[in-house]
């Protein structure tokens, strides 16, 4: 393979592609999704040996899970589903229009830049890319420089699997990220920090390109009156323990509705889950931890790990910290006790809003209350984070968490344009008003006015 080209050099490389050969039709588009998909399993073992030395510590299961077999489930759920998508959808045409026909066809876009964070470095470089190429465009893929070893097998696997006319990679670090934005892509996608994501839009705005944005926030998780405690500080523990909580959906907040913190916190320490697998990126990111809890009361659940490795710390603090306003994105779980629901729902509703809300023995009514005070991109009960693996189900935020759908469907027309194709009929009503107009016309619109 030669050096990682340019921004502007994968775009133009690209856009000479798609001048030449066009966009690929359906059968191009499978086999590219199903050589995706084979590759990813083929270097799974290599992904997961990366990861674990660009973290310095990463659980091998979390990666083939969440970095290899998602996506590849994703490509695959793509091929089977992509002859239906690319159908031309009929529209409805006005009686005065008769005897026309029209329908809506989604068309590629073009070249997508794909913009990708650290915490799951494969799944979110390579999870647009399958929306990307299922839609028919080519891509570009920028991944992270905080994990550099996971970003060279990303341009290994884009090289294997979709070719160089369909896929190229770029490298580099926050310079090169600036540039990769700034670029008249057909289409950018981003995901990372809603900070970086504001600057990415603000790029990608001088040339009007269309982002879609997966960003981050504080996902709150209601523990109501009617939970199991034991089975709730279960599941919401085994959220917070994958990657070491540096999951955008992670369970950020726990509110406790009718429960005491002292007796959550019991409940967290009878569950056995303390000890994340995955060690915090980074020294940069362990002061950034260390930084939001001063001032907190901390509630370890075990003793830290080896190296980078740290336990799930419980914790309480004011409202107005650090810890209870920003996105903790680390194994960090603060701890907040509500009078009632109202309180928890107006304590998220004061916060931007965030990709998801976990309920734990919430009633049919309690759930409605939630959706109805609430905004965020997904509600779910009983378990955290899992639903970001389901094939068909869209994914995105909602205002500071993002906007734009990726996976699925969703992800497939985000990533294409609904073009209108139109064919008329010899004759109509509608051209009784074709000029010149005689008083006809006149009286049929005085007729149509009244």
């Amino acid at each position: 393979m030669t050096a990682a080209p340019t921004p502007a050099e994968a775009l133009a490389a690209l856009r000479a592609a798609e001048a030449r050969d066009g966009a690929p039709d359906l059968a191009r588009r499978r086999d590219l999704l199903a050589r995706l998909a084979a590759e990813l399993k083929r270097r799974a073992e290599d992904i997961a040996a990366a990861a674990a030395a660009d973290f310095g510590a990463r659980s091998r299961i979390e990666t083939l899970l969440a970095d290899v077999l998602l996506v590849a489930d994703f490509a695959l759920h793509a091929r089977r589903k992509l002859r239906r998508w690319m159908r031309p959808r009929r529209a409805g045409v006005p009686y005065p229009f008769w005897p026309a026909r029209a329908v809506l066809e989604p068309v590629p876009k073009g070249v997508v830049g794909i913009m990708a964070p650290w915490n799951y470095p494969v799944q979110l470089a390579l999870a647009p890319a399958v929306d990307a190429i299922a839609a028919g465009n080519r891509i570009v893929v920028k991944p992270s420089e905080h994990a550099p070893r996971c970003a060279a097998l990303i341009a290994e696997v884009l090289h294997a699997a979709l070719g160089p006319d369909m896929a190229r990679c770029v490298t580099g670090d926050a310079a090169v990220a600036a540039d990769f934005a700034a670029q008249p892509w057909d289409h950018l996608v981003f995901t990372g920090g809603t900070t970086t994501g504001r600057r990415v839009a603000l790029a990608a705005a001088a040339n009007l390109v269309p982002v879609t944005l997966e960003l981050g926030g504080k996902c709150a998780a209601i523990v109501l009156p009617g939970a199991d405690l034991a089975r709730a500080a279960h599941e919401i523990l085994v959220g917070k323990a994958l990657n070491a909580g540096q999951t955008c959906v992670a369970p950020d907040t726990v509110l406790l509705v009718g429960h005491a913190i002292d007796a959550f916190a019991a409940a967290c320490r009878a569950a056995g889950i303390a000890q994340p697998e995955t060690a915090v990126l980074n020294d940069a990111q362990a002061a950034r931890l260390d930084r939001l809890a001063e001032g907190a009361t901390l509630i370890p659940l075990a003793a830290d790990g080896a190296g980078r490795r740290r336990a799930i710390t419980l914790a309480t603090a004011p409202d107005d910290s650090p810890l209870m306003t920003e996105e903790v994105f680390g194994p960090i779980l603060p701890l907040r006790a509500c009078a009632d629901l109202a309180e928890a729902i107006a304590w998220i509703a004061a916060r931007p809003p965030a990709l998801a809300i976990y309920l734990f023995g919430a009633t049919p009514a309690e759930e409605a209350a939630v959706a109805a005070g609430t905004r965020s991109g997904a509600i779910v009960l009983g378990r955290c984070i899992e639903h970001v693996g389901f094939s068909d189900l869209a994914f995105g935020g909602v205002g500071a968490s993002g906007h734009g759908r990726t996976h699925g469907e969703e992800g497939f027309r985000a990533l294409s344009n609904l073009r209108a194709r139109v064919r008329h009929g010899r004759v109509s009503l509608a051209r009784m008003f074709d000029p010149p107009r005689g008083s006809l016309a006149e009286s049929i619109t005085k007729r149509l006015l009244r």
